[in-house]
This record gives structure tokens, C-alpha cells and sequence, in this order.
């Protein structure tokens, strides 16, 4: 399967599931490490509505050559984290979930004692896990400097407040299992929590 098309099909998935609503999110995939080349989802039509062709090819900092079509504005944090982290693939959606939890742990997540978090990459027991939270920002340096400020090889999420989630892994199959499991996780903690 293409980038293009993969990218498409994992698209559907997400729209599918209410985690890119109108034309919200964006994927990514490595192309090439050196230099790094990165295959990401263009921006400003319906994520459920992709085709292989609406992926545009970038540069580390999210740039393109491509006359016609335009990156998301968020592609040069796809390009820092797939840099800083080796990540084949980093997927960003705007799952609710990880939106909220950012509401009420706005210094960082925590998340311990669930068997979700074998899925997630860590154990289910004796494991604290902080999914770090960022500001929001329309500058992708900024973005990428907190993420970088704030990344710990062990995690592979972000959560960026009143945003949406950034999640990585090996590849789009990695990644989105990964996504799977934090949204579950991440909403267990919403809905269970208690106001003191």
C-alpha cells in the first residue's frame, strides 16, 4: 500500500470514530531518515474523504516544493517529533478525551494501575505514566520546543490543551494502537475522577 493510501484508509478510521471531525487532524509517515522526508495529510479537506493523492511530501520543519498542495499547518511538529523520537509515524487527532484531561491536569496526566497500559507500551502495574501537557500555540517552534522541553522516550504522546492528542509509534499500525489505547485510558480518567 502507498503512504498516500494508508494514510487515507487510517483517516477513515479516525473520522469514523468522531477523532477528526471537518477537516481537523493530520498523519504522517517517514518517508526517508537522511535527510528526513515525510509523507503528511494536506490540509483543509474532510479527513474522512482522503484519497491517496491528498498527501503532500515535507521536510523536517514541515516545508514543501509541492505547488498545489499544502501541508497541514502543523506538519513542522510532525517533522521535530518523528526527528526527536525516531517515530516512523505520528498521527494527531482531536479526540475529546485527551481535550479534558488536559482541562484538569494541565501540568501533566497521570496514569497508573490499568491494564490498558500494556497496549500504550508500559506496565500495567508499578508504572507511572505522565502524558505531558503543552499550550497551545500557532507557532510550530514554540510547539516543538515544549514538546522537546518536556519528552521522555517512554511516552509517546502529547497532549496539547485545547487542542488534541499527538501519538507516535513504529509505524501507522503502531501509532494508531497506541491512540487507541491512551484515548481509552485517558477517558477512564476523566469519567472516574472525583472533585475534592
Amino acid at each position: 500500500m502507498t503512504p498516500g493510501a494508508a494514510l487515507a484508509a487510517e483517516c477513515a478510521r479516525y473520522t469514523a470514530m468522531g477523532w477528526m471531525r471537518g477537516t481537523s487532524g493530520n498523519l504522517s509517515v517517514v518517508l526517508s531518515r537522511d535527510p528526513l522526508r515525510l509523507a503528511v495529510t494536506i490540509s483543509g479537506k474532510d479527513k474522512g474523504e482522503l484519497g491517496p493523492a491528498d498527501v503532500v511530501e515535507i521536510d523536517a520543519e514541515g516545508r514543501t516544493d509541492d505547488p498545489v498542495r499544502v501541508p497541514s499547518a502543523e506538519a513542522g511538529l510532525h517533522g521535530r517529533i518523528a526527528a526527536v523520537t525516531g517515530a516512523g509515524a505520528v498521527v494527531h487527532v482531536h479526540a475529546l478525551a485527551p481535550v479534558v484531561a488536559a482541562e484538569h491536569w494541565p501540568g501533566g496526566v497521570e496514569l497508573r494501575d490499568l491494564e490498558m497500559l500494556k497496549g500504550f507500551g508500559r506496565a500495567a502495574h508499578d508504572d507511572v505514566v505522565v502524558i505531558p501537557v503543552v499550550p497551545n500555540s500557532q507557532d510550530m517552534k514554540v510547539l516543538g520546543d515544549a514538546f522537546e522541553e518536556g519528552h521522555r522516550a517512554d511516552v509517546p504522546a502529547l497532549i496539547v490543551a485545547r487542542h488534541g492528542v499527538y501519538v507516535w509509534g513504529d509505524d501507522l499500525h503502531h501509532a494508531r494502537h497506541r491512540l487507541e489505547c491512551l484515548e481509552w485510558l485517558l477517558r477512564f480518567k476523566v469519567e472516574t475522577r472525583r472533585d475534592r
